[in-house]
């Protein structure tokens, strides 16, 4: 399970970039959003700061997608497709991690992810979070 404060090796799916993430030290559970990009791309993710990112290799296959707003910037690796990370609209002085992209961490090892109102984003709404609801995993074998 990943644990707030902790720094964990990362990489995309083909193994072109690596690197390692050192998760925020009041982060909550891994989260999806329902935006519009979020939503195509499926990816739960976890919150570090932007010192919290260290790229030890392939950092030149990263490719930046921004649309909307042009605030949030994308990241995927340009060889396999893989989302990375993403610096956050939310909060400019974070990225968000996908917990695939964490060695040793899939999606399915949470039983619920919380699934914040990225359609009605906070910075277009006052300020104002609202939680859409809760994805919950459950293993055929419990």
């Amino acid at each position: 399970m990943i644990k707030p404060g902790h720094t964990y090796n990362a990489a995309c799916h083909c193994g072109s970039i690596k690197y390692r993430v050192t998760i925020s030290k009041d982060d909550k559970p891994p989260r999806r959003c329902t935006c519009s990009i979020c939503r195509m791309r499926g990816a739960a993710a976890v919150s570090t700061p932007l010192d919290g990112i260290e790229f030890l290799e392939g950092k030149e296959f990263l490719t930046l997608y921004q649309f909307g707003t042009m605030t949030a910037e994308h990241y995927f690796c340009s060889k396999c497709g893989i989302y990375t990370h993403h610096k956050r609209r939310s909060n400019p002085d974070e990225y968000g991690i996908n917990v695939a992209c964490i060695e040793g961490v899939s999606p399915f090892d949470f039983d619920e992810i919380l699934v914040h109102d990225g359609v009605n984003h906070p910075r277009d709404n006052a300020g104002k979070a609202r939680l859409a609801g809760i994805l919950r995993y459950k293993r055929y074998d419990e």
